[in-house]
C-alpha cells in the first residue's frame, strides 16, 4: 500500500486510517461529524496528494484534450480549470460513453496543461490517453513527486493569505495562479470539493510537511483542524458532487449523470460523443438526490423500488447529513421516477423506507444560510 509524504503525521495526530485508492489515508481524526461542521463553520486542511497527477506538454495540447475530454477546453484561457469526464469510445468490453473517469484539467498555456485525476483511476487513466497520444506531445505521470493539500472553508482565504504575497481575491473561482506560498513556489487553486470556498495547493513533496504545518499554525485564530476522507464524502455528497465508484463509472454515461453541463455536444468531435447524443435523445433512467422520510441510512447498492415492491433503481451513496441532521442519498431511477417530491421506497434490513426526491444540490444557499442563522442563534442562548 502507497502512502502519501503526510503519512507519518496523520500517524502522529491519531488518525484512523483506511485504505483508499491504493494509499492507506486518514478516514478520520476525531469525528466525521466534528470535521464536517469544522469546515462548513470554519475551515479544515486535507492531504489529498493521493490523486493523481499528470502534465501534458507539446504544440496541440489543447486540440488533443478537446478530443479525449467531454467539457470545451477551448473555452481554457492560462490560469483557468475546468471540471471535465473523459468517455470510452471503440473498446471491446465497455460501452461508448462509460466514464473513464471525472477530474480537473488546469491551463497552464496553450501547450501545458495539469490534469488530477481520480488515485483508484491513475493507471487506467494515463494508460487510455497514452494509448491516444500523437507523438509530439508529452505525458508524465507526476503523481509520486507532487503533493496535493485542500483548505476549505469560509476562513481559507484569510487563513492562506498569512503565508503569501499574492493576492487571494484575484484569484477566481475555478481558477489558479503559480506564486510563492510560505517561501515555496507552488500552484494555488481556487477549487474544491466541499461547497464551500477554499484553495488546492500543488508542491514538490519535500515542502508537504513544511506546507502542512505553516497552513495550522496560520489557520489557529480560526480554529482550523486536520479533516479526513469521511467528512469529504458527507461534505461533497450535500452538494450533491459526483464520486467515481458511486455515482459515475465506466457503466455510467454523463448524460443521465446529470453532468449535460459539461458534455458540449456542439463541439465538432470528442470521444464518446455519439453515445452521450443518443442518451440525450433516448434517456433510461437519471440520477436524483432522495432525503428519506425516517432515520434509516440507505447505502451503496441497496435497491430503490415502488411502494408495492417494482425495483426501479440502486442506491449509489447515501449518509447522515450532518448539516441538514437527516438521511440523504443518490441513486439512479426509472426517468418516470425522477422529479423531485415523487415517493421512493429503499429496502433497508429487509425493511422497505419511504424516501422523497430531491433537488440536488440538497445544501442549496438559502438551507445553508438558515443552518448558519440556526448555529447562531444556539450558541447564542447556550
Amino acid at each position: 500500500m502507497k502512502h502519501t509524504p503526510l503519512y507519518h503525521i496523520h500517524c502522529k495526530l491519531g488518525a484512523k486510517l483506511i485504505e483508499f485508492g491504493g494509499y492507506e489515508m486518514p478516514v478520520q481524526y476525531s469525528s466525521i461529524i466534528e470535521e464536517h461542521h469544522t469546515v462548513r463553520r470554519a475551515v479544515g486542511l486535507f492531504d489529498v496528494s493521493h490523486m493523481g497527477k499528470f502534465e501534458l506538454k507539446g504544440s496541440g495540447a489543447q486540440d488533443f484534450l478537446q478530443e479525449m475530454l467531454s467539457n470545451d477546453v477551448a473555452a481554457l484561457t492560462p490560469g483557468r480549470a475546468q471540471y471535465n469526464v473523459m468517455l470510452y469510445e471503440n473498446h471491446s468490453e465497455i460501452p461508448d460513453g462509460g466514464i473513464i473517469d471525472d477530474l480537473i484539467v488546469y491551463c497552464v498555456s496553450p501547450v501545458h496543461y495539469l490534469l488530477i485525476v481520480n488515485a483508484s483511476n491513475t493507471q487506467k487513466d494515463f494508460a487510455w490517453l497514452n494509448k491516444h497520444l500523437p507523438n509530439h506531445l508529452v505525458l508524465t505521470d507526476c503523481s509520486d513527486e507532487l503533493t496535493l493539500l485542500a483548505l476549505q472553508g469560509r476562513y481559507a482565504e484569510q487563513t492562506l493569505q498569512k503565508l503569501t504575497r499574492l493576492n487571494l481575491s484575484h484569484v477566481r473561482h475555478y481558477g489558479f495562479v503559480h506564486g510563492e506560498v510560505a517561501g515555496v513556489e507552488m500552484y494555488v487553486a481556487r477549487t474544491g470539493y466541499t461547497g464551500e470556498d477554499g484553495f488546492e495547493l500543488c508542491c514538490p513533496n519535500e515542502f508537504a510537511e513544511e506546507l502542512w504545518n505553516g497552513l495550522l499554525e496560520a489557520g489557529k485564530e480560526f480554529e482550523i483542524k486536520p479533516i479526513g476522507l469521511g467528512a469529504r464524502d458527507t461534505l461533497r455528497l450535500e452538494m450533491g458532487y459526483a464520486l467515481y465508484g458511486h455515482e459515475i463509472d465506466e457503466t455510467t454515461n454523463p448524460i443521465e449523470a446529470g453532468l449535460g453541463w459539461i458534455t458540449k455536444l456542439n463541439k465538432p468531435s470528442f470521444k464518446g460523443k455519439e453515445a452521450c447524443l443518443k442518451a440525450k435523445a433516448d434517456p433510461k433512467r437519471k440520477l436524483v438526490g432522495f432525503e428519506m422520510s425516517g432515520r434509516a441510512i440507505a447505502r451503496q447498492g441497496f435497491e430503490i423500488t415502488t411502494q408495492s415492491g417494482e425495483r426501479i433503481g440502486k442506491v449509489c451513496s447515501g449518509t447522515l447529513s450532518p448539516t441538514l441532521n437527516k438521511p440523504i442519498g443518490t441513486g439512479y431511477v426509472a426517468l418516470e421516477y425522477s422529479q423531485p417530491n415523487s415517493l421512493i421506497y429503499i429496502t433497508v434490513r429487509d425493511k422497505r423506507e419511504e424516501a422523497r426526491v430531491a433537488a440536488l444540490p440538497f445544501l442549496s444557499k438559502e438551507r445553508r444560510q438558515a443552518a448558519h442563522t440556526a448555529e447562531k442563534i444556539s450558541k447564542t442562548f447556550s
